[in-house]
């Protein structure tokens, strides 16, 4: 079979998570004889309106696009809105003779719905989405735009129409699923879809960056977060916590990534002098993989003014490399008894700052603790969170249609 996967973002510049996933996912649809081609954005200044390459065995077309990260919101907004049109263009005649029949469409971003309506349509594509953020309600949500303001209701029409090209719809938990019904009773094509890793954790003899020893952290035990640093993450949650861990010297938090809230830790650790707290910019994946083996604890944050309930990606790095997990999210995300039920960590509700602190200290104050809870981590992921279980329920929902007909 031969399968399109469509993300906004791939390797080995990107540093977001689903970068990696998509690339895994590659991987284990070519193991099993699929002929398998990732379509992502490439640059402005691309030469050819399509450049056509291979990365560690994938083939990738990259389509000439504007940038959308590091660029003001109008910009992104409208270079986002100019992807369909922008791949269209430059895949259209290789699709010609060699059509695809099953299509992975990631969102966000929201506007490949026009790429995944033509293929449908014209090629009868089976079309699959993997909805992670619900975009623009998560925005909506945090108040950043009005419900019926014109920025949302075009916003809503290019996500609609992602919605309508999708044979499948497929949500990171049960939660999600039923918060999404709640709020588009209309599809009734959705299921669970979890995040998903390979399962191989990474081994280095020796570090490109040897954490403990560029920042002086020997003998320190090191909460980590890493990956996007925004408002829906409310990353003061987490330097509260650095906050009150200030006095246990043992304790050192290490943040890496990028986004709109970068700025604000960064104020926020030099107005409260928190020198127990390095706060460092994006890296690649392959030091990002360093990175995991070094540290102690993995740290997660979601806004409590969320509705949705989205299972961070990073999460997948973590249990990968059995790290136990410590954070909290918005109220009534399953990832809550997913975490706690598993013993592979810690998570509330955010605002419940007092238990967070807690069992921040248990975990700074327990190596067998940390080790145990580390292993039940990797467990988890074994059991509901493989690229092999993504793969056979997405194949398995494509099956299903054809057999109805």
């Amino acid at each position: 079979m031969r399968i399109a996967l469509l993300p906004d973002d791939y390797l080995p510049s990107s540093t977001l998570v689903h970068a990696k996933m998509f690339h895994e996912l590659a991987h284990e649809f070519m193991t099993q004889g699929h002929d398998v081609v990732v379509i992502t954005p490439g640059l402005p200044n691309q030469d050819k309106k399509l450049i056509i390459e291979t990365i560690d065995g994938v083939v990738v077309w990259r389509f000439r696009a504007g940038l959308r990260r590091g660029v003001g919101k109008l910009k992104r907004a409208l270079n986002e809105s100019l992807l369909s049109f922008c791949a269209w263009s430059a895949i259209k005649n290789e699709v010609d003779e060699e059509p695809f029949d099953l299509c992975i469409n990631y969102s966000p971003t929201i506007f490949f719905g026009s790429l995944t309506t033509k293929l449908r349509q014209k090629y009868n594509t089976y079309i699959y989405l993997v909805l992670r953020d619900l975009f623009p309600q998560w925005v909506i949500d945090e108040g950043m735009i009005k419900e019926n303001s014109l920025v949302a209701k075009y916003f809503r029409y290019f996500e609609h129409l992602n919605y309508k090209a999708s044979h499948k719809i497929g949500l990171m938990s049960k939660a999600n699923v039923e918060y999404f019904s709640f709020i588009n009773p209309q599809y009734n094509n959705i299921e669970v879809l979890h995040n998903w890793s390979c399962l191989l954790p990474s081994f280095f003899d020796d570090y490109t960056v040897d954490l403990r020893k560029e920042y002086n952290l020997s003998g320190k035990v090191i909460f980590f977060y890493g990956g996007n640093i925004g408002h829906a993450q409310d990353m003061s949650n987490l330097i509260r916590l650095a906050t009150r861990l200030k006095s246990r010297t043992i304790a050192h938090f290490l943040f890496v990534g990028q986004g709109d809230e970068f700025e604000l830790i960064n104020s926020l650790k030099s107005e409260l002098n928190l020198d127990n707290v390095t706060i460092l910019p994006s890296v690649n994946q392959s030091i990002y993989k360093e990175f995991l083996c070094q540290v102690d604890i993995g740290l997660f944050s979601l806004a409590k003014s969320h509705k949705a309930h989205n299972f961070p990606g990073k999460l997948l790095g973590y249990m990968i490399q059995k790290l136990p997990i410590l954070g909290s999210v918005n109220a009534g995300n399953d990832l809550i008894s997913c975490i706690n039920d598993s013993e592979s960590g810690f998570s509330y509700i955010n605002g419940e700052d007092e238990d967070l602190f807690n069992a921040a200290i248990t975990l700074l104050d327990s190596a067998e603790l940390r080790q145990r809870m580390g292993r039940n981590s990797f467990e988890l992921l074994k059991q509901s969170f493989s690229v092999e279980q993504a793969s056979r329920k997405i194949l398995l929902a494509m099956e299903d249609v054809c057999l109805k007909y």
